[in-house]
């Protein structure tokens, strides 16, 4: 089974478009990996975006694969292992990491759709 690493971005943007991406995701045949720091991420912003405090519900109810990251930033972090893991598929939107990986990636098509390019 592929695994698929999940950037604090792309869950924010899943609950904004309201996609269910614990769902859909193992649907299409890939586990979820969320770093530990994404999550920090998440819970640091989650007094002041809706989105976030929903995010972190949605997480603590789910099961996935928890890692840590190496790197002095999330950021750096997801490119370094993505570098060492060139399997793994990132669910990124944020295009200074797209630019940096050659992994594949999973991305949010149109308005609902989650999709690997």
């Amino acid at each position: 089974m592929k695994h698929v690493l999940l950037d604090t971005n792309f869950i924010l943007s899943c609950i904004r478009k309201k996609i269910d991406f614990f769902e859909e995701i193992p649907l299409m045949g890939l586990s979820i990996i969320i770093p530990k720091q994404v999550i920090e991420e998440v819970q640091g912003i989650s007094n002041s975006k809706p989105e976030a405090k929903l995010a972190l519900k949605i997480i603590t109810k789910n099961e996935f694969k928890k890692i840590t990251l190496h790197g002095n930033n999330v950021d750096n972090g997801i490119v370094n292992l993505a570098k060492e893991n060139e399997n793994y598929i990132i669910a990124t939107l944020d295009k200074g990491i797209q630019g940096k990986i050659k992994n594949q990636k999973l991305i949010i098509r149109g308005e609902k759709k989650l999709e690997v390019v």
